[in-house]
C-alpha cells in the first residue's frame, strides 16, 4: 500500500524551502561581507586566530554585548579602534547589514 504524506506536511515544506533559501543567500552574503571587508583583522570563521590580535574574533562579539546593537552602527557607518589601530569606517546597506548581522549570529560561541 502506498501512503501519501499530509497536506500540511507538504504544504510546510512547500513554504519553507524559499525561506530556507534565502536565509542561506543570506548567510552567504554576510560571510562575503565579513571575510571582504573585516577579514584583513579579525577572525570571521567559526575557528582560527584574527590577523591582528588585538582585532575580537567575530565569533565571540554576543560574549561582549548584543548583536542587534551593531545594527545601527553598521547602517550609519561603524568606527572603532583597536588600542591604538583605527578601524577604516563601513556604512552598509539595509540588506547587507541583515545579512552581516544574520551570519555573525550563526557563528556565535557563547
Amino acid at each position: 500500500m502506498v501512503r501519501f504524506a499530509p497536506l500540511a506536511f507538504v504544504m510546510s515544506i512547500a513554504f519553507a524551502a524559499p525561506a530556507m533559501a534565502a536565509e542561506s543567500d543570506a548567510l552567504k552574503l554576510g560571510a562575503g561581507i565579513a571575510k571582504a571587508n573585516c577579514g584583513s583583522c579579525h577572525a570571521v570563521g567559526r575557528t582560527g586566530a584574527s590577523p591582528n590580535p588585538k582585532s575580537p574574533p567575530f565569533r565571540y562579539l554576543a560574549r561582549k554585548y548584543p548583536l542587534s546593537n551593531l545594527e545601527e552602527a553598521l547602517g550609519e557607518g561603524i568606527v572603532v579602534g583597536h588600542e591604538g589601530l583605527e578601524m577604516p569606517q563601513f556604512r552598509f546597506d539595509a540588506k547587507e547589514v541583515e545579512a552581516l548581522l544574520a551570519y555573525l549570529g550563526s557563528i556565535q560561541k557563547r
